[in-house]
């Protein structure tokens, strides 16, 4: 039987379930009487666990035969909660679950001679292995992993603890990956990571994300387009910015992880960055890359946080002008300092939640205006859906999944774009 892979969280977890289901194969979990389910959690909030918890065990409903595996960044956190799970017969730890040996005690795991939690000390782990996958299941576009872990601690972040230390994939490896994967088809990589502008800082020589893109450009040029998830901006280096101006191949998007808008709450998160920061940042790209398309991460009511500071977070999506945007309601993580700092109240944070959605909405919703009249480069998702170089959604009613489209946006519909093929290109 087939190995089901249930995925939550981040592209870098997509990009690890495709290891998962190649190193469970390889271990023999797909010979199983009754299949085998790994559930691949995440751990950014508390309503992620739950999302998890209540996956578990509707496939153990659908699937009473089934054996059922949790990894994952909830599994590495807090494997206690799932160990408690009655549906739930084996977890593994972040490090584990990339490694066919940790299922090979199949079809006995659970019984007497085999633990069924294991979870190492991630803080131990001190490099990322290059896992080659060729093809990401149900995508058209796949995501090449650069880096792992976090070497800094925000202070509502519970995710260092679930990955480990910041460490890097050699260049090399890298480039190969993302070879193989152009060979197999696929027009766009996405390169990913825990803290992707850390990329390098443990590498010999320290390159940094800037040369990693330009390394890959020069090096795959059957590669038609290379993207970014999430960066840092304070760690944009100055190739980076370089490439995001001259190379035509690195797409005009950048999903930033801003967090807050006013100074002092940054403070207490401990970020690296003030808001005149951001400004200053979205100001200088979109001078190089007039463009470019911004996203970005906002938490709406941090412990201690006044009106007058979820204000300042409010007017940032307008003063950096972001398009894209990704807003959480705070949620203390057990472990966490913020979750020891005073909290604001739900309903409070739920209602600025509502509003920074509203801001972000308006703004999605300009840019789409912004866009009706102009030709542009469609990858084709799936069928009637694709995604512009600028990563905003439109209905394209041609062109097969994976196949970039020359497009003309007629309009909108208030979600996506509406283009219509370009007799001109």
């Amino acid at each position: 039987m087939a190995i089901e892979v249930l995925t939550f969280g981040c592209r870098l977890n997509t990009y690890e379930s495709e290891v998962i289901r190649r190193e469970a194969g390889a271990a023999g979990l797909d010979a199983l009487e009754g299949g085998a389910i790994v559930v691949n959690t995440c751990a950014v909030t508390a309503e992620a666990v739950r999302q998890a918890r209540q996956a578990i065990r509707k496939a153990r409903r659908e699937n009473p035969n089934a054996r059922i595996i949790v990894t994952g960044c909830a599994a590495q956190t807090e494997p206690g909660t799932f160990e408690a799970m009655e549906e739930v017969d084996l977890i593994l730890g972040n490090e584990e679950k990339l490694k066919a040996q940790s299922y090979r005690a199949l079809p006995e795991f659970g019984v007497n001679q085999f633990e069924k939690v294991r979870v190492n000390d991630i803080m131990e782990v001190r490099e990322t292995a290059s896992h080659m996958v060729e093809a990401i299941e149900g995508r058209a576009r796949a995501f090449v992993q650069v880096q792992n872990g976090c070497d800094h601690r925000c202070t509502f972040c519970i995710i260092p603890y679930g990955r480990g230390n910041s460490r890097s994939v050699p260049m090399g490896a890298v480039v190969d990956q993302v070879r193989k994967l152009v060979e197999n088809g696929y027009a766009e990589v996405v390169l990913t990571g825990v803290d992707l502008t850390s990329f390098g800082a443990d590498l010999p020589g320290s390159p940094r994300l800037g040369k990693l893109v330009r390394t890959i450009l020069r090096n795959v040029p059957e590669l038609k387009r290379l993207r970014l998830s999430s960066i840092d901006s304070i760690e944009a280096d100055a190739e980076l910015m370089a490439a995001l101006a001259e190379e035509e191949r690195l797409m005009p998007h950048l999903h930033l992880s801003l967090q807050a808008g006013d100074d002092m709450i940054l403070k207490r998160m401990k970020r690296r960055h003030l808001r005149a920061d951001s400004i200053r940042f979205c100001e200088e790209v979109r001078r190089l890359r007039p463009d470019i398309v911004f996203g970005a991460d906002i938490i709406a009511g941090f412990p201690t946080e006044t009106e007058e500071m979820f204000e300042n977070s409010l007017r940032i999506v307008n003063e950096c002008g972001l398009t894209h945007l990704h807003v959480f309601p705070f949620s203390p993580r057990k472990g966490t300092p913020a979750a020891r700092m005073p909290q604001v109240p739900r309903e409070v944070v739920k209602e600025r939640a509502a509003r920074l959605r509203e801001a972000g909405d308006r703004a999605y919703r300009k840019h789409l205006a912004s866009l009706t009249g102009t030709r542009q480069r469609i990858l084709v998702e799936r069928e009637g859906l694709g995604r512009t170089e600028g990563f905003t959604l439109a209905a394209v009613p041609f062109g097969e999944p994976g196949e970039i489209v020359e497009a003309l946006i007629e309009g909108n519909d208030g979600e996506r774009l509406v283009a219509a093929l370009d007799r001109a290109a």
